[in-house]
């Protein structure tokens, strides 16, 4: 039996919280009612929230860089001292250090950068960055969590026992409703279609 997903304010630790799937716009609002910083990524959210659990209330996300900005970038410039963003000028600039042209700056990369804003962290370099885009560093990844229902619903539809529904979309939603509120596994299994028959049934009643 899939026990159904709790308030947030009977949830009592990060752990027993992070064994459940909460869409973004969700966390933010979870954020705002607790006055956090409520603006960001997904896995943004999750890490106010993670820090919340700890005691540690990020009340506002700021970056204080009084810093002079650099006038030539090396390696060693850090991000916060370059104007660094993704744009035209840093594509060229990533393209000339990896002989990749046109470049495109990754998941992780966009992942490290709101890191290096979100902790002030000064000391992260371009050098920092050219070993995320190798796949050298850990410094941040992107959460894959947030492509679940995308996934989920790509299943469903290529299960053979699928085609025995005209609207595919809203069956998969009422099962994926349950799998989403619940502790299990965020993936979709054929013994779902068996498990929550009723639901279905009800619905298209």
């Amino acid at each position: 039996m899939i026990k159904s997903r709790p308030e947030f304010d009977k949830i009592t630790s990060y752990d027993e919280f992070n064994k459940y799937y909460w869409y973004r716009d969700e966390l933010s609002q979870i954020c705002k009612s607790l006055e956090l910083e409520y603006k960001g990524t997904k896995q943004e959210l999750n890490y106010i929230i993670e820090q919340y659990y700890k005691g540690n209330l990020i009340k506002k996300l700021s970056i204080k860089n009084e810093k002079k900005q650099v006038e030539t970038i090396t390696l060693e410039t850090p991000l916060l001292e370059c104007s660094f963003s993704f744009n035209t000028k840093f594509r060229e600039y990533f393209s000339t250090l990896t002989g990749v042209s046109p470049f495109k700056f990754t998941a992780d990369m966009a992942t490290a950068w709101r890191k290096v804003k979100r902790e002030n962290d000064s000391n992260f370099t371009i050098k920092d960055m050219l070993e995320i885009y190798y796949g050298k560093s850990n410094y941040a990844k992107y959460d894959n969590s947030v492509c679940q229902w995308n996934q989920f619903l790509k299943d469903f539809c290529t299960d053979k026992n699928s085609s025995n529904y005209s609207n595919k979309l809203k069956v998969a939603s009422i099962l994926w409703k349950e799998v989403r509120n619940s502790k299990n596994e965020k993936i979709y299994s054929k013994n779902l279609l068996v498990e929550y028959a009723d639901n279905i049934k009800e619905y298209f009643k």
